[in-house]
């Protein structure tokens, strides 16, 4: 404890800033808050770097952003000279975004580094493309996604304009650790900065040529051309960032018969009307269906602050207005670009899609059925930009599609990262080739239930807070690697992969092969039935994610394994948890 004092007595002695400081007096002589706050600093994890706003180093504040953006300083001037570094940054709606990104570039510039700065709110996907059209070296993005109002974060990009994966996150972190006193480091002022050239503030331009070439992937241009304004559609942007290049983009690309969700157009950073800004999250959703209801929408698309999720919310065969789930979206659009692909005669013959090993195995199966190969990845979105470039260098593969189970989607390589943006363009084009040919987009779903088996996913997250939440999450990892699995065995495992380890273990021979992923805290269970389980601590919250996945022959079938699954999951966890256990 004495280390932490040191440095809660540190803080008290150097923050100004008034909420900092009053936050500083209020836990004065609370050890377990003190501890809290000042017992480590805030982690890359899944997404980057992300963390409650507040006073602390495993809070997020102007003196970790500053720590954070100290360190790839360093990173970047030990491989190039400064002058030949240039950096990026955008920020979204969020409480202290606009502020921790001129914080970012002010460190930057006073380390001879120039940074490009977004005049407003910009999308993730926006920020990636920026990357490699500025020639950067770096792209930061300040934004906690899909969190509660009181998060923020920091996210780092490498010159391929993808999220960091582990061995440069692990070398600007250990840059990062370096920095023992956060209040030595300098920043430039914003007039010399400015005067010297090394802080730009971007305008308009960077995302009209981002919407240009995002508008090129139109597959049928002829469609659009004549029916586009056909198309009934409900957008909300989640009082985020996607407002105006998706209403620019839908203009543009002739859908004009675009309604917005008025009372969540407004970039707000307290998002009121909804608890989590997740376009997965149903009560998200609750204002955009009431929409949908009054104009009979033909497709509903929510995007999270960021806009690299995006949620999409049609209407059933009862004439209700439901919400899609991620892999289910991910099919969808998989079968519609490689169908359309087909037909035109234009699929490559080293086609691939790239989904995470936490997506289901549908999509991969039906980009088999048109023969195109699937490549796994870990989770995280980061992996997929990673296997782009190394495809740009090897030609080993085409890329056509990417994905991940939480909404995120790239179809096309201006962007590196998830992309809302140009997925809501394709939505909507699928939307409307299906309603020109009678069909909904759900029965397209059931067809192909129909043709590959009912898949059903599940995501449960766990809550474990602070230090002894940390603890416990440790507790149920090493319990499982050391062998309490035993309430699946009615399912019938035949593999075990450990991510940690990098090996797989066969049922019940006991062979063991080796993995070819990176080391990661994940352990996955193949089932019998082509059901499965995955389980991992969250990157980003104090969160245990356990994923589930069944096919069944029908859609009862499917639903019924999937909940028994769940229940032994429960069931499992319970010893573990002073309190009942539930979805959180």
């Amino acid at each position: 404890m004495n280390d932490i004092k040191t440095e809660y007595d540190l803080w008290k002695q150097n923050v100004d800033e008034p909420d900092l400081k009053n936050e500083l007096l209020s836990i004065d002589g609370d050890s377990a808050a003190i501890e809290e706050r000042f017992c480590k600093g805030l982690e890359f994890g899944t997404g980057g770097m992300r963390g409650i706003i507040g006073v602390g180093l495993n809070r997020i504040n102007i003196y970790t952003a500053r720590k954070a953006t100290q360190g790839l300083a360093n990173f970047l001037n030990s491989t190039a000279i400064p002058e030949e570094n240039k950096v990026v940054i955008a920020y979204d709606s969020r409480h202290m975004s606009k502020e921790f990104a001129l914080e970012s570039a002010l460190v930057l510039a006073q380390n001879g580094i120039k940074t490009y700065v977004f005049e407003k709110i910009t999308p993730t996907p926006l920020l990636s493309f920026a990357v490699r059209e500025l020639g950067c070296s770096a792209g930061i993005v300040i934004t906690a996604s899909h969190n509660s109002k009181e998060y923020n974060g920091y996210k780092v990009y490498n010159h391929h304009g993808g999220q960091v994966t582990e061995k440069l996150a692990n070398t600007i972190t250990a840059e990062i650790e370096k920095i023992n006193n956060v209040f030595e480091i300098k920043t430039a002022t914003q007039s010399d900065a400015e005067k010297k050239g090394l802080l730009v503030f971007l305008n308009d331009d960077v995302m009209d040529k981002y919407l240009e070439i995002t508008k090129a992937l139109i597959l049928d241009k002829g469609l659009l051309k004549n029916s586009a304004s056909e198309l009934n559609i409900v957008y909300s942007p989640l009082h985020g960032s996607g407002l105006v290049p998706l209403t620019k983009l839908f203009c543009q690309a002739g859908f004009s018969n675009l309604n917005l969700v008025q009372q969540q157009a407004i970039a707000d950073p307290d998002f009121p009307t909804v608890v989590f800004p997740n376009p997965e999250d149903q009560a998200a959703c609750k204002l955009a269906i009431q929409n949908a209801n009054s104009v009979e929408a033909d497709i509903t698309l929510l995007t999270d602050p960021d806009a690299d999720r995006i949620g999409i919310v049609v209407k059933n065969n009862h004439g209700e207005y439901i919400q899609l789930t991620g892999n289910q979206t991910g099919a969808l659009l998989i079968d519609y670009l490689l169908h359309t692909l087909q037909r035109q005669g234009s699929i490559p013959q080293n086609g691939v899609i790239v989904k995470t090993i936490v997506t289901s195995n549908m999509g991969a199966e039906i980009a088999a059925s048109y023969g195109v190969k699937h490549i796994d990845v870990l989770t995280g979105f980061k992996y997929i930009g990673e296997k782009i470039a190394e495809f740009e260098s090897s030609k080993e593969y085409t890329f056509l599609f990417g994905y991940e189970e939480s909404c995120g989607y790239l179809i096309k390589t201006h962007a590196r990262d998830k992309d809302a943006v140009q997925t809501a363009l394709m939505l909507a084009e699928m939307a409307l080739s299906y309603k020109k040919n009678n069909i909904s987009i759900y029965e397209r779903l059931l067809q192909l239930f129909e043709k590959f088996g009912y898949y059903q996913e599940d995501l449960i997250n766990i809550q474990f807070d602070g230090l002894k939440g940390q603890q416990k999450i440790a507790d149920i990892m090493n319990d499982l690697r050391a062998g309490s699995y035993e309430w699946l065995t009615p399912y019938g495992i035949t593999a075990i992969k450990d991510y940690l380890s990098g090996s797989e273990t066969a049922f019940p021979s006991g062979i063991k092969n080796k993995l070819e992923l990176p080391s990661s805290n994940v352990i996955y269970f193949i089932l019998d039935k082509g059901a499965w389980c995955c389980i991992r601590p969250s990157g980003t919250e104090p969160k245990l994610k356990i994923y589930l996945g069944v096919r069944d022959k029908t859609a009862h079938d499917s639903q019924k394994h999937l909940e028994e699954l769940k229940q032994a999951f429960f069931k499992f966890l319970e010893p573990y948890s002073d309190k009942q256990l539930s979805e959180k």
